[in-house]
């Protein structure tokens, strides 16, 4: 375990041969707020291993790991990672109440609802003269992300990150229209209200406007941004790391705390396994099409009305590798507000234990049937 959030080992570094994978690496990153140090240890197991993101997918504080991490240059995105989460630990003056991450401890929550997090969010006093003040779109929250905005452009280099070395998406839902979109520096200039836009989860976090129009945190429609590679053009094969924070199933709560709690992780997960379910649906109709246009004659393949059915087919194989953040003692709630220098390293370990795990494991080198184009792979990562 290591004791200082700061700390950098030197096994860290990457090593001078990047593993063979099989198609483009893609880290996808959920929302979670304080979770989001789970995602920092699984890109510093990658790092360590000598593995950079081809593409980056993230929403809210995934949003905000994957710009820090696209943004910079390899020797530096570990560094500017930890900068951040030492920035957001909070270190109290109190003991905890108990030594796990995600305690609840009441005190300690209560003091961030009420006075903000230093170097990420304050109260935006005249949200409370009450729920029917007009304050407009872009002031209409609980807190102004002025200090996260601050922090962030101090870690991220937007024409390096322009300069596509990595690829990155952020999931947005427009306020007026509903919808889900998604901003790519593939397609266009990030800037940072790109990157404030995914972050910003209403109500708590206000509206950013971006050409006229605002949006929020994409979190609230979707909290697992992996429709994006399903939607991709043209499709390539792909090893996927998908970041997962909020846990589908779990007991069922007993008293209205824990069904609060309960309620907020079915939320969050956003429907992760109904989703792969059925893109492996659509996925395997993809390859049986490719299939029966080999079974074609060539003079029935090259017909304008069946070249224009085949190209529905595809002979993409994308390998999904689910890490799942696990429940720690005292997990409810408020979790996702631990922002307490224990809770955000111990998550980080966990993200880099569970990583280590799935590296070692290397579930994409299973032969794979070839009328199947996704293969979903859960490795359990130690806890400890």
């Amino acid at each position: 375990m290591r004791n200082e959030l700061n700390e950098i080992k030197s096994a860290a570094e990457p090593s001078t041969q990047q593993a063979a994978l099989p198609g483009q690496v893609v880290l996808v990153l959920q929302g979670g707020g304080a979770l989001g140090s789970y995602q920092a240890g699984v890109y510093e197991a990658l790092h360590a291993a000598g593995i950079e993101p081809d593409w980056v997918i993230g929403t809210s504080i995934g949003a905000v790991n994957g710009a820090i991490i696209a943004g910079n240059r390899p020797e530096n995105r570990l560094v500017r990672l930890r900068e951040f989460w030492s920035g957001a630990a909070r270190r109290e003056p109190w003991p905890a109440v108990t030594p796990h991450a995600g305690a609840g401890n009441i005190f300690r929550n209560m003091w961030t609802v009420t006075y903000g997090l230093p170097g990420f969010f304050e109260p935006r006093f005249t949200a409370w003269f009450g729920p029917y003040t007009p304050l407009g779109a872009e002031s209409a929250s609980y807190y102004s992300t002025a200090p996260l905005e601050g922090a962030l452009a101090k870690l991220i280099d937007f024409p390096y990150l322009n300069d596509q070395h990595m690829r990155l998406s952020v999931a947005t839902v427009g306020v007026r229209s509903g919808e889900m979109r998604y901003l790519s520096n593939r397609d266009t200039k990030l800037r940072m209200p790109h990157v404030m836009a995914s972050a910003a989860l209403p109500p708590a976090f206000p509206a950013v406007r971006i050409d006229g129009e605002a949006y929020w945190d994409g979190g609230i429609h979707s909290n697992t941004p992996i429709e994006a590679i399903w939607d991709d053009h043209p499709r390539r094969d792909a090893v996927v790391f998908s970041v997962q924070l909020w846990p589908m199933s779990g007991p069922e709560p007993e008293t209205v705390w824990q069904v609060l709690g309960r309620q907020k992780d079915i939320q969050y997960a956003s429907r992760t396994e109904s989703q792969l379910k059925r893109q492996r649906q659509i996925h395997r109709l993809r390859h049986i099409i490719r299939e029966l246009g080999r079974l074609m004659n060539e003079d029935a393949r090259e017909s304008p009305e069946v070249k224009k059915l085949l190209e529905w087919g595809c002979g993409t194989t994308m390998h999904v590798l689910q890490l799942k953040m696990p429940r720690f003692d005292g997990d409810d709630y408020a979790k996702d507000i631990d922002f307490s220098a224990d809770g955000v390293q111990t998550r980080w370990d966990a993200g880099y234990r569970a990583a280590r795990s799935v590296l070692e494991a290397a579930p994409w080198r299973h032969p794979v049937d070839p009328i199947e184009g996704i293969a979903v792979h859960e490795v359990a990562a130690p806890t400890e």
